[in-house]
């Protein structure tokens, strides 16, 4: 499998187009159930998809049925081998699946958005530690990419998606500037995390301090064991954190949470994960969590939370489509 997102969310198109073509009436509408809710998920996730479907389409020349019922892998299929077996319809669906990876691939790539040609970048679930040219380090997080500015007068990182763990070296000569589209963070030589959450920027400061600096806002100075929540609006509220446990959490992958509403923890969850986490917020909003989560073994974190909350139901429909509810309405367990 290729290391890039683009190839891993190919390779699931590739996987859903396959699923969409089984023998099975039921598997096929689960299928298709679980193909729209990952194309909702992300809008890489419907791009990819809408070129498979297009390319396959333009190859094979195939109309959808009367009625609606869309399977493309089959259809194409069926369209150039009326007569062949089910096994072999099956072994070439999985073939154009695999032609049709390549092509959009190749496809999207000529799109060229922002994160696909940022200088460095990490796929959905891992993470990436690069040393820069000046000995500082940048660990990416699940799903991140970052663009690379060196001068002779300023060292220069934007934070195009995703978290990173900044580890500067000392330079008094050339100041160390991140920007997350909402601020610019200024540091000589420190240990921080900066993360890009919607609208908001969020800074974990692990070691000495930064400025932070927001268009048209004065500067703000954020210490060591302070995290800042940053908008267009400025610097703030900031909170006192436990630098020693983010900076462990980071090496060791894990989420930490301390009386945190579950719905916040799903969403992290998902950002470690391919496909869709799916819940209702509403029904899940009298549920709070403290606990020690596994982001590299995410189906693992989600055992954990079913372990310790018995009115959990986790479905796993496939790879791509989980279904966390609570059915029943007994009260929060801790």
């Amino acid at each position: 499998m290729s290391s890039t997102r683009t190839d891993i969310v190919a390779e699931q198109a590739a996987h859903w187009i396959v699923q969409l073509s089984a023998d099975d009436p039921a598997e096929r509408e689960q299928a298709r159930a679980g193909f729209a809710a990952w194309k909702a998920a992300d809008p890489l996730h419907a791009t990819t998809a809408a070129g498979m479907e297009s390319l396959l389409g333009q190859l094979h020349a195939v109309r959808e049925p009367a009625g609606g019922d869309h399977r493309p892998a089959r259809a194409a299929l069926a369209a150039i081998a009326p007569k062949r077996s089910r096994q072999r319809l099956r072994q070439l669906a999985a073939a154009s699946a695999a032609t049709m990876l390549v092509l959009t691939t190749a496809m999207l790539a000529s799109e060229r958005p922002a994160y696909l040609l940022a200088d460095l970048r990490s796929p959905t679930g891992q993470w990436r530690t690069h040393t820069l040219a000046d000995g500082s380090r940048l660990t990416l997080g699940s799903d991140s990419a970052v663009n690379v500015h060196f001068s002779a007068g300023e060292r220069h990182v934007e934070l195009v998606r995703g978290d990173i763990l900044v580890d500067v070296a000392k330079d008094a000569q050339r100041p160390f500037i991140v920007d997350s589209g909402q601020a610019a963070i200024r540091a000589l030589g420190t240990r921080f995390t900066v993360r890009r959450d919607g609208a908001a920027t969020i800074l974990s400061m692990l070691e000495s301090k930064v400025s932070a600096q927001v268009p048209r806002q004065p500067a703000s100075i954020v210490q060591a064991g302070q995290r800042a929540r940053i908008t267009d609006d400025g610097v703030g509220p900031i909170t006192a954190i436990d630098a020693a446990g983010v900076q462990d959490a980071w090496r060791a992958h894990q989420l930490v949470v301390d009386d945190q509403p579950l719905a916040e923890v799903l969403d992290e969850l998902a950002r470690y994960r391919p496909g869709q986490l799916h819940y209702d917020r509403a029904q899940l909003a009298h549920i709070r969590v403290a606990a020690v989560l596994p982001l590299d073994d995410t189906d693992k974190a989600l055992q954990l939370l079913i372990d310790n909350f018995p009115q959990l139901r986790i479905r796993m429909l496939t790879r791509y489509l989980v279904m966390v509810d609570a059915p029943a309405s007994s009260p929060a367990i801790k």
